[in-house]
This record gives structure tokens, sequence and C-alpha cells, in this order.
């Protein structure tokens, strides 16, 4: 089965398909609406064979579904048949769940993606969580106020440094993840990870995209770690 893995941000729109090395790309912005993002996609895999589709959204996402519009895209989103749009089968997650789901090793893994806001996802034994650590309340804002692009701008990079740390910290003593992944493209701001953390690369989004059909595969992983010893 070749899927296509559509990674749709708020910048770009990115593409692969099972079988192609280098992926395609072409820039959405706060305007794009499905409409256009289908279109450019089709324009620039015309000559990709594919059998179903994966799409990484920047939003909320329930039962493969998007229950909020994007907050830096265009309108219509929620409400849009995906599937009758490509003429395949698609399957729609939260993007940083399927960077997630690509970096994911086995165990608990905590995902967190340093971007313009804060993408988040929880994985347990093979299970995909979603998470919207972003809304959460930290100090007197929410964690994406510190640890998004507003973080960056209202503190310099040395300052917010120091609140990634403290609230990746907060995070893992609440959770207690096996595996903790930083990813997002601020993630390169960072001079030294948090301790107990490793980077995420991008390019995991496609592999969470194509393993997102490949469930035995996922839970051949979890299985795989239940013998492991968890983080002490």
């Amino acid at each position: 089965m070749k899927v296509l893995v559509v990674d749709v941000g708020g910048t770009n729109v990115k593409m692969l398909v099972t079988g192609q090395e280098e992926p395609r790309k072409f820039a959405s912005g706060p305007t794009m609406t499905p409409k256009q993002m289908i279109a450019g996609v089709k324009k620039l895999t015309a000559d990709w064979k594919y059998d179903v589709v994966s799409i990484g959204l920047p939003a909320p996402v329930k039962r493969a579904r998007p229950i909020i519009e994007p907050h830096n895209l265009g309108p219509g989103w929620v409400k849009f048949d995906f599937e009758s749009a490509f003429g395949h089968p698609v399957r729609i997650i939260n993007d940083a769940a399927m960077q997630a789901l690509g970096s994911y090793n086995g165990g608990v893994l905590l995902f967190l993606g340093l971007g313009t806001g804060l993408g988040s996802a929880l994985i347990d034994q093979g299970v995909v969580v979603p998470m919207e650590f972003a809304h959460f309340p930290y100090r007197n804002a929410t964690f994406e106020d510190y640890l998004g692009l507003r973080g960056i701008e209202r503190f310099g990079k040395k300052k917010w440094r120091r609140y990634v740390d403290a609230a990746v910290g907060s995070l893992i003593a609440a959770l207690n993840p096996d595996d903790v992944v930083i990813g997002g493209g601020n993630a390169k701001l960072l001079k030294e990870l948090p301790p107990g953390c490793r980077a995420g690369n991008n390019a995991n989004a496609f592999l969470g995209g194509f393993r997102l059909w490949d469930e035995p595969r996922i839970h051949q992983i979890a299985a795989k770690s239940k013998a492991s010893p968890r983080r002490a």
C-alpha cells in the first residue's frame, strides 16, 4: 500500500509518498483553505501514485476529524470532505501527534514541538493521545505564551530557554514518560536540550504518516518495549 503523507503547516505544506526520498513542498499561509491545499498537493504530486492519504493538521483532531479551525490557516477545515477531494481513503491526525508517532520507540513517549505555538502529544503503549498543553495554565499565562514564539519575543532567547527547561521538567514530573522528544522549528534555538530529552527530526512527521496505516508495526514496537526498564 502506497501512502501519501501531507504535513500541513502555517508556513509550508510538505508531501512525501511511499518509495520516494525527497519531500516536495509549497507555501501555505494564514489564508490557505483546504481546497487550495488539495489543489496544491495534487499539482505537485501528479506523477506520484498512492492508495491512501495521511494528513497532519495544526489543529485539535478527534476521531480523525479536525474539531477546531487551524489558527494559522484559512477557514473551512472542520467540515471539509477530504476523502471526496482526494478520491482516496484519508486519515487525519494532529501534526504534533504525527511527528510523535514517527519518533516512537516504545513505552510512554512525550512529544513537545517548539514552534509558533506549542505542539504536544503522548503515546502510551502504541496508543496516540493528542494533547493540548499549549493552552494549559502556566505561571500567569499558558504554556504556549512562555514556550512558543510569543515567549521568545517577550522574554528573549536566554530567559525563554530557562522557561523551556522548567516547563519540560514539570511535565516530565507529572507524566513520568519513558522517553521525551523535543521537536519543532524553534528547538534549534536551545543550546542544550532539557535533561532526559532527545531531539526530534522533522522527517519523523512523514514516518508517522506512514505508520498511521501500519497499526501492527506500532503494536510490535510497543510490545517489544514492555520488557525494557522505565525511566528512573
